[in-house]
């Protein structure tokens, strides 16, 4: 019977909107860690993936239910957890030993004692003979490297890695992965039990004992995934990709909406995020599946080879062409549908007018400022009268997400341009359209 390490029940986290009002980013989490297990947690930005990572880590506290540790409540950060970032986070006047130290130091640990840890640790993760180098002087893997040995030389029982290889080049990242699990499977550290969070679909299913995926708006489990495969795994193998192909349906279920897991949900709101994928992106992908091998449908793993994108930008322009009326999602494959050909085989000014009435139909932030512009006598409204209204709904950064996303789509459609310099956003110069 599996031994649990680490526990959410019915973990709620809210951040404070605007308004002042609770803005829920995690409800009704449940989740266990189990000994001997690496787990993958998949989502959308900003589905409070990370959030979680950090209330499992003790450094931010949950709103509502229980986090317990070995069974016991978890308040504040807890020796036998330790967290790698997605940013290297190393102090730039520190050499690589003494990065490592900091936390041993941190609990008073003698200075011979700091030395032989860090030394073995260093030795471990392949950095032998760059104890003295300082950050700067390092390639992005190895600082990351840094990064993973200041977490392994506290000797942790549960390694939580926030996106850890996604600031490294492809080769870089799948290197440092294997080499991680290497370790994890020859048992040269104590770590009992490893949780990711990641958007490379292909990692999570290489590492993973379990692939959870994270619903949005709040954040919580929306499906799990238990993979049996013995490691290490062959990412050629049709057992592999037929994984890849289930994540990849798991995630896009119901995407019509971003991070809504039914199609009754499907229809977008005001303040919902945007998926970040650009108009030529757009085309781009459109036009490939049309072209063979495709012929208008494709398996996205299939895709996403063949369009070079990376998991995230494939979901993102995935979930774009599904809200637009372009496609349709369904098991992990995307169906290009008779306006998606019909937009496709127009010309420029065709495909402008057919993005518009998808827009205006199917973006309500887009048809909202589209009607702020058409009010107002000026034609001119800054920008800032937009991002506080999201500022409601969602985050600083996710705010500004939505609204470059409306506008870049808005300005494609030609319904209104931006001025840079200005922060505005403006009818279009000469003819405008109409926006009945």
């Amino acid at each position: 019977m599996a031994t649990p390490i680490l526990e959410l029940k019915g973990v709620g986290k809210s951040f404070h909107s605007a308004d002042g009002s609770a803005r829920p980013v995690l409800e009704g989490v449940d989740f266990t860690l189990n000994e001997g297990e690496i787990v993958a947690l998949l989502g959308q930005s900003g589905s409070g993936k990370s959030t979680m990572l950090r209330i499992l880590a003790g450094l931010i506290g949950a709103d509502r239910g229980q986090v317990s540790y070995h069974g016991m409540p978890l308040y504040g950060a807890a020796r036998g957890i330790r967290m790698v970032f997605q940013s290297f986070a190393l102090f730039p006047w520190l050499t690589v030993q003494k990065n490592v130290e900091l936390g041993l130091e941190a609990q008073g640990v003698a200075p011979a004692e700091r030395a032989r840890r860090s030394e073995q640790v260093i030795d471990l993760i392949g950095l032998s003979g760059f104890e003295g180098a300082l950050p700067r002087e390092l390639s992005g893997g190895m600082r990351q490297r840094v990064g993973i040995a200041r977490a392994l030389v506290m000797e942790p029982e549960v390694l939580l890695m926030d996106e850890a290889f996604s600031a490294l080049d492809v080769l870089t990242g799948e290197r440092l992965r294997e080499e991680i699990l290497e370790l994890w499977e020859s048992g040269k550290i104590p770590t009992k039990a490893i949780l990711v969070v990641s958007h490379n679909i292909e990692e999570a299913v290489m590492m993973a004992d379990r692939v959870l995926i994270f619903a949005s708006n709040p954040g919580r489990v929306r499906a799990e995934l238990p993979i049996a495969l013995a490691r290490p795994r062959a990412v050629d193998s049709s057992e592999v990709r037929q994984l890849i192909d289930e994540v990849y349906g798991l995630m896009t279920a119901g995407s019509s909406r971003p991070g809504r897991a039914t199609e009754k949900e499907a229809k977008l709101q005001l303040g919902d995020r945007l998926p970040e994928a650009d108009s030529a992106r757009i085309e781009d992908v459109l036009e490939l599946l049309l072209e063979e091998p495709f012929l208008g449908r494709a398996d996205l793993p299939q895709l996403g080879e063949e369009s070079e994108l990376t998991d995230q930008e494939l979901l993102d322009v995935s979930i774009a062409l599904a809200l637009l009326g372009f496609a349709n999602l369904a098991h992990g494959d995307i169906t290009i549908t008779p306006l998606g050909e019909q937009f496709v085989a127009a010309d420029h000014p065709a495909r402008q007018a057919i993005f518009g009435r998808q827009l205006l139909e199917h973006v309500p932030l887009v048809a909202y400022i589209c009607h702020g512009l058409e009010q107002d006598r000026s034609g001119d409204l800054p920008k800032e009268l937009f991002l506080k209204l999201l500022r409601f709904t969602l985050n600083s950064d996710d705010a500004e997400s939505a609204l470059r996303v409306a506008v870049e789509w808005g300005r494609y459609a030609n319904l209104f341009e931006y001025t840079f310099h200005t922060g505005t956003i403006q009818l279009p110069r000469g003819d405008a359209p109409t926006f009945e």
